[in-house]
């Protein structure tokens, strides 16, 4: 059985000192083990960011994708080989920017996938724009004079789109974060984990202070994670900051729609043609 140390790199994250990653990537190693993994069944994959270096930083398979395409890739990773535990991370800008296209329909089609997506607020990669998760009249190096446009919502977007699984922590609060990435890698479907994430270089506002004194755990008051409408309030409401298992409900997940690969991964299918097939084909040319 794997041990947190089994999932250690040999290099070193080159994120800013007080970095939410650290964080992240610290809960992301204790959970793959708990979760009875080993590096070598878990494919990470990653758009483009400060987090998305992330696949650098672990002991596991991993690919470095464009901005905003760290999804199609997993998703069909996954539907190659489905024996494998396939992770999608990126960032704010990445998954809710350039990439919500993709998020829409990986959502409501349900692969089962994990993507985490570590939530600053802010482009930090860039030095300090504005993303699509920055508060309103906000000020960035992109917005002088505040933020005219109101702020995407992660989790009623996932909610909305059909998401099996939709789940939101603060990566300084590391015991939630791997109960929540562990149930989320678990979950036969594709699931979404909103995670915040604070830049300390260019976000003075959403900082680990801001969130330590705000957030709760709606999972310890009684809260019933299979009511959507529940859900939608919780994901909404502005008077505390809600973190864990907003909604989760089974369903079939697209592999289990696909004849031809349900029992055999695509890996493991014959390759090239057989010879009575080259030499049909050849016979259409000669």
């Amino acid at each position: 059985m794997s041990e947190v140390r089994d999932f250690v790199h040999k290099v070193v994250p080159d994120w800013c000192p007080g970095c939410g990653d650290f964080g992240l990537l610290a809960g992301l190693k204790k959970a793959l083990p708990g979760v009875e993994l080993e590096p070598n069944e878990v494919m990470l994959v990653s758009g483009i960011g400060c987090s998305s270096n992330l696949p650098g930083f672990i002991n596991t398979y991993g690919m470095h994708t464009l901005h905003g395409r760290a999804l199609p890739v997993a998703q069909g990773f996954k539907l190659a080989n489905h024996k494998m535990t396939v992770i999608a991370v990126g960032g704010d800008g990445d998954g809710y920017g350039i990439g919500v296209g993709h998020l829409v329909h990986a959502m409501r089609r349900n692969i089962d996938m994990t993507y985490i997506v570590m939530n600053n607020a802010v482009y930090g990669l860039t030095t300090g724009q504005t993303s699509p998760t920055s508060g309103l009249r906000m000020k960035t190096k992109s917005t002088p004079f505040g933020n005219p446009e109101l702020p995407i919502n992660p989790l009623t977007l996932a909610l909305g789109s059909g998401c099996s699984f939709v789940a939101r922590v603060y990566t300084g609060h590391v015991t939630q974060l791997v109960d929540v990435v562990q149930k989320a890698i678990r979950h036969q479907g594709f699931a979404l984990v909103d995670a915040f994430s604070p830049c300390v270089t260019f976000n003075k506002i959403n900082t680990h202070d801001f969130f330590k004194t705000n957030v709760k755990d709606i999972n310890k008051l009684g809260y019933d994670s299979s009511d959507i409408h529940a859900a939608f309030r919780e994901a909404a409401r502005e008077d505390y900051i809600a973190t864990g298992i907003f909604y989760q409900k089974e369903r079939p997940c697209y592999e289990a729609t696909e004849e031809e690969t349900l029992h055999v991964p695509l890996i493991d299918h014959e390759l090239g043609l057989s010879e009575e097939d080259q030499a049909q084909l050849m016979a259409e040319f000669i």
